[in-house]
Parts: structure tokens; C-alpha cells; sequence
């Protein structure tokens, strides 16, 4: 038995609040909050500048509590999450819907939750914008912004 089935079975704190979101409720979660770093990483051009964004906004994540934070600690694998297509415009389309859609479906089944939702993304966009001294590059602070407005 994996992690998130003994979450869900109730061994764990918060097992009723997660077992309001359905499996692709998770999975759409994960997808945007991934999505998130993935979409900072791309706005931050060059090998090395990238991957310190990412890994910057990566770390971040690790920084969520509650339910937001129960299900981005599921231990996932890239391959299994859809970041929708090849290149930062095809992924960001996939991102920022899932973005969306996670705030709706927490609205709907977890509404306390949705203000720690977009705190932790926020928290992640504004952890890539940090990476690096000086002010946040015009790709990454616009990237944030399409970030935010998907938010709403």
C-alpha cells in the first residue's frame, strides 16, 4: 500500500480533508502547482539560471501546509503528470487551466483551504523570482503575473 492510500484510509491527521478530492482532483493539484515551477524554470532563461529558478520554486513547495500541502507531498513522477505539450507556451495553456481549476475545485470541495492554495503558489513564483540577485527579469515577472491572474 502506498502513501496516499494510507492517507486516504484515515491513518493520517487530515485523512477526511483529503478524501474529499477525488484522485483527479490530486492529480490536477500536482499539474498546477509543478506546472508552477516548470512555467518559473522557462521564464528564466539559460541552463544555469533555470535550474536554479526551478529548484528554488521547488523548495518552496515543500513549504505547504494543510491539505494543499498533503497533496503536494504525494510522491509523484513527472511522466505522470500532463504539463500539456513541448514548449512553455503549450505547457502554460495546460498550467494556468489547472491553475484555475484547482482554485474551482477547492471552492468547491475545500473552501478553506483556497487562500493557502494561492499562497503556496505565490510563495513558488516568487521563490524563482529570488533566485538570481536583482530584480526579477521581465520574462519571470510576467510569467508570475499570468500565474496570479490564473489564480483568480
Amino acid at each position: 500500500m502506498n502513501e496516499r492510500q494510507d492517507t486516504k484510509k484515515g491513518t493520517h491527521p487530515m485523512a477526511d480533508q483529503i478524501a474529499v478530492l477525488t484522485d483527479a482532483d490530486e492529480r490536477t493539484l500536482l499539474t498546477a502547482a509543478h506546472g508552477a515551477v516548470t512555467l518559473m524554470a522557462a521564464a528564466n532563461p539559460g541552463p544555469i539560471s533555470s535550474v536554479k529558478a526551478g529548484m528554488a520554486a521547488g523548495m518552496a513547495m515543500t513549504t505547504a501546509t494543510g491539505l494543499t500541502g498533503q497533496i503536494l507531498s504525494i510522491k509523484t513522477k513527472a511522466r505522470d503528470l500532463d504539463l500539456g505539450g513541448k514548449n512553455t507556451a503549450e505547457i502554460a495553456d495546460a498550467v494556468l487551466s489547472a491553475l484555475t481549476a484547482s482554485v474551482a475545485l477547492l471552492a468547491a470541495k475545500a473552501p478553506g483551504e483556497v487562500d493557502n492554495f494561492r499562497a503556496t503558489i505565490t510563495t513558488i513564483t516568487e521563490a524563482a523570482m529570488r533566485s538570481h540577485r536583482g530584480e526579477p527579469l521581465p520574462a519571470e515577472a510576467e510569467m508570475a503575473r499570468k500565474i496570479r491572474e490564473a489564480l483568480v
